[in-house]
């Protein structure tokens, strides 16, 4: 899951970001209004950490465009402005929670992962695809009754594309997902082939009916024959 940080202040952007990251949430960073808007334009997140005052505007008026965007990304604001009034206005301009400074990273993360597990689509806790099994809580996969064992990219990428089953997932939106917008400086989606090929190794060596189909220069499909 990925995780946008919109924070000026680099020590206490350091922080966020280094307690999100031990929980294995793949972290980016904007430290002005208008760095931060061009991402949330240009990528999707799974939740959006949102400073008040920022260089260059206001992270409430980054809030109200996200909004006009029509985005579903969860938002935690985290604000040294911690009157009730400030509270109130930043909820109501559609923040999911907010979060006063100084706070401790145990709350944070907590709050963090109640976001997720209210907005993303992620936070089913099994998900099933023919005879493909997602555990989320406790990241185990089982196809045709055995256990596979992924990395963390196979693991990414097999949920995504479970939670898209049947649709065409591009390459670009892939990378995007699971590897984050640095993702713009390769030369080629090679890396994504390279775990998309073990996945299918081990799909096909458990005996499972799913399948990872490939269209030629657009992306993958995650798809389920009936057995024979």
């Amino acid at each position: 899951m990925k995780v946008l940080i919109v924070e000026d202040e680099p020590e206490m952007l350091e922080v966020i970001a280094q307690a999100l990251e031990q929980e294995d949430l793949l972290v980016e960073k904007a430290t002005d209004y208008f760095s931060a808007l061009h991402k949330i334009v240009s990528y999707e997140y799974d939740c959006i950490i949102l400073d008040i005052s920022l260089p260059g505007g206001s992270g409430l008026a980054l809030l109200k465009e996200l909004k006009n965007m029509q985005k579903t990304e969860g938002v935690l604001i985290v604000s040294a402005k911690d009157s009730v009034d400030d509270k109130v206005i930043g909820l109501q301009a559609g923040a999911d929670d907010y979060l006063s400074k100084p706070f401790h990273q145990a709350e944070l993360i907590a709050r963090t992962k109640a976001i997720l597990r209210r907005k993303n689509s992620f936070s089913l806790t099994l998900l099933n695809v023919s005879d493909l099994s997602v555990d989320t809580e406790s990241r185990q996969v089982q196809a045709n009754g055995s256990e596979l064992q992924l990395n963390r990219k196979e693991y990414e990428i097999l949920l995504y594309l479970c939670v898209n089953s049947g649709r065409l997932v591009s390459r670009t939106a892939l990378a995007e997902k699971v590897w984050g917008d640095n993702v713009d400086i390769a030369d080629n989606f090679d890396f994504i082939y390279s775990q998309i090929k073990n996945l299918r190794k081990k799909l096909k060596e458990s005996g499972s009916t799913v399948k990872i189909e490939a269209v030629y220069g657009i992306g993958y499909k995650l798809t389920a024959n009936e057995a024979t």
